[in-house]
């Protein structure tokens, strides 16, 4: 018997770690430039910027700068409804540094490229009423 198409099949499988390794330092090169923009975030609401690394204390910040209630924290914490609470959030964090509702959604669906530009940019944290 000829066990050839085996070894070929073998040999070919080799590169799979290395495409493994680029994806993940492009995931954590992403994740540490979206803390980057919400440090800067946190800092221009005049929050401290080191809340952005802190899991539950970073919504907390959020829920401030976004002018929501605290108690919606709970409401993080129910699956589907945590969603919509969060997408909600961030468009009124959005708003609060006067930008509109498609800027609100981008915080919430690529947080890596909208969170810097709000961070870095030149937007000032203005605090609408509380709705």
């Amino acid at each position: 018997m000829n066990d050839f198409s085996y070894a070929v099949t073998f040999a070919q499988e080799g590169g799979d770690e290395a495409i493994g390794v680029v994806f993940l330092i492009v995931y954590f090169a992403l994740i540490i430039v979206a803390i980057a923009g919400m440090w800067n975030v946190f800092i221009k609401a005049g929050k401290p910027g080191w809340g952005s690394i802190i899991p539950i204390y970073n919504m907390i910040l959020l829920l401030e700068i976004a002018g929501k209630p605290i108690w919606w924290l709970i409401l993080l914490f129910i699956p589907f409804v945590s969603i919509v609470i969060a997408i909600l959030v961030v468009i009124d964090v959005g708003k609060n540094f006067g930008k509109g509702l498609g800027f609100g959604l981008g915080l919430a669906f690529l947080p890596f490229i909208f969170y810097p530009i709000l961070g870095f940019g030149d937007a000032q944290y203005q605090p609408v009423t509380a709705n």
